[in-house]
């Protein structure tokens, strides 16, 4: 924007022209005959930095407004667990089936439309693929990794097949479940279960008006980590999917 305030003959303006219904910027040269424009059209640097300034700081607020719950509560944003064994997809049969033929393409990570696959960053099987279920989870009727990875990591499946394989298994943490750490009811993980795999029984068995808390039949479950990204508790979720290294099938 050097040039708007070098020109001595204020030739060049900075101004907010209307095009097709909508505004846009435009930087104008003005001919021999034109009049310059006015000091309320013609816009100098400082002016057009300040604009800028304001737009990326609403902007920013937008952004936070989005963090807020009701404007009561910030969420924080939710982190992956430490899992003892990677989750890798139905259809790969068993992890060291998968590290041994997966090339690091990314196709599944580009396909998967739940935002679960990413790039591994540990050095052992580095940009390989692995799940994790802070953005979203593994739907039963989604088979589109099986169905893209060129080189027999991930084998096609069908969905039938998928809800019979389990990749692996929920793990309650009692200490961060709502019922056991503020007293209040959930159960978000039993509603949402697409398998009933989870169940919820009173924490004190003998009395009857003791908060309700998960239980997990994980001959049932199937990894599929709904329970884990539905769960309200935040950074770390009450429950969480740990891997199996070699799937299991219903």
């Amino acid at each position: 924007m050097d040039c708007l305030e070098r020109c001595p003959k204020g030739a060049i303006s900075y101004a907010l022209r209307r095009r097709g219904g909508g505004v846009t910027s435009a930087v104008g040269v003005a001919s021999a005959g034109e009049t310059v424009a006015s000091s309320q059209e013609n816009m100098g640097r400082r002016t057009f930095v300040s604009l800028v300034g304001l737009t990326l700081g609403s902007v920013a607020m937008a952004q936070k407004d989005k963090l807020v719950d009701g404007g009561l509560t910030v969420l924080e944003d939710k982190k992956p667990p430490r899992r003892t064994t990677p989750i890798v997809p139905p259809g790969a049969s068993s992890l060291s089936q998968f590290r041994k033929h997966c090339t690091g393409c990314q196709l599944c990570v580009a396909q998967c439309p739940n935002g679960v696959l990413r790039p591994s960053a540990d050095l052992l099987s580095l940009m390989q693929p692995e799940m994790s279920y802070e953005r979203g989870y593994c739907r039963p009727e989604c088979t589109r990794c099986s169905h893209v990875c060129p080189a027999g990591a991930i084998r096609p499946i069908s969905p039938e097949d998928k809800s019979s394989v389990q990749i692996g298994h929920a793990v309650w943490v009692r200490e961060r479940c709502l019922p056991v750490s503020e007293g209040v009811s959930c159960g978000n993980c039993a509603r949402h279960c697409p398998v009933g795999a989870i169940r919820m029984v009173r924490l004190d068995p003998e009395d009857k008006t003791s908060a309700l808390i998960p239980t997990v039949f994980e001959e049932r479950c199937i990894g599929c980590g709904a329970c884990e990204n539905l769960c309200p508790v935040r950074p770390l979720s009450a429950i969480y999917v740990e891997g199996h290294e070699a799937h299991k099938f219903n």
